[in-house]
């Protein structure tokens, strides 16, 4: 490889990077159009780096290519918003409960210290940062997934936990289900603690239920 391939692959890896965290973030809300010249601008690349990373956005759901007129970041109607969660409450608590078998003390430690934050920073008040959850909660989740060794459950969530629809939840909870949410992950460490896979598998299921419930009746 060139030094010149080496270059454009970072500058395409770096524009992926960029936007998908944007995206995932809400920086760029559901149908926002991603024109290729001002993302070029806005990151200071070329237009082929930017090209590249929307079609493979486009692969992982998170753009939608339209001919002629560009790409925008996917909308979720009702529809895909129930198989979404069809698919994670059919798999992730099946991942969480086997986590129970693999995870360490300092898995706990890690995991308790997100939770710990992630009631802080949800807490009702002045210094709330549900932007900051969002990166918490997912960082949370990945965790358990890894620690459930199941690469083909992985492979089959990943499309679908990784989704600006589940990054977003946080932003349109009522403060109950919020408070609902940050207690589930908090009670999934005490479950993995005590070594009860079921009990946390359960716990999954309410917390992603609790979603479910928001997400949905917003459409």
């Amino acid at each position: 490889m060139t030094s010149t391939e080496r270059r454009a692959g970072r500058a395409s890896e770096r524009a992926l990077a960029d936007l998908r965290e944007a995206i995932l973030d809400g920086d760029l809300p559901a149908g926002a159009h991603l024109g290729e010249v001002e993302i070029a601008e806005r990151l200071g690349l070329s237009r082929t780096p930017v090209r590249e990373a929307l079609t493979r956005l486009a692969a992982e759901g998170l753009v939608e290519l339209e001919a002629h007129r560009g790409a925008r970041v996917t909308r979720f109607s009702r529809e895909d918003l129930d198989g979404i969660f069809d698919v994670r409450l059919a798999l992730e608590p099946q991942a969480t409960a086997r986590a129970a078998a693999h995870v360490t003390a300092a898995d706990l430690a890690a995991l308790d210290a997100l939770a710990r934050r992630m009631q802080e920073l949800g807490a009702p008040g002045p210094d709330q940062d549900l932007d900051a959850l969002v990166g918490l909660n997912r960082d949370f989740h990945a965790r358990l997934l890894a620690l459930a060794h199941a690469p083909a459950l992985a492979a089959a969530l990943a499309n679908v936990v990784h989704t600006p629809v589940v990054t977003r939840t946080f932003r349109t909870y009522d403060p109950d289900s919020l408070a609902r949410s940050l207690a589930h992950h908090t009670e999934i460490v005490a479950a993995l603690r005590a070594g009860d896979g079921d009990w946390a598998g359960a716990v999954m299921r309410c917390h992603l239920g609790n979603a479910r419930a928001v997400m949905v009746e917003q459409r």
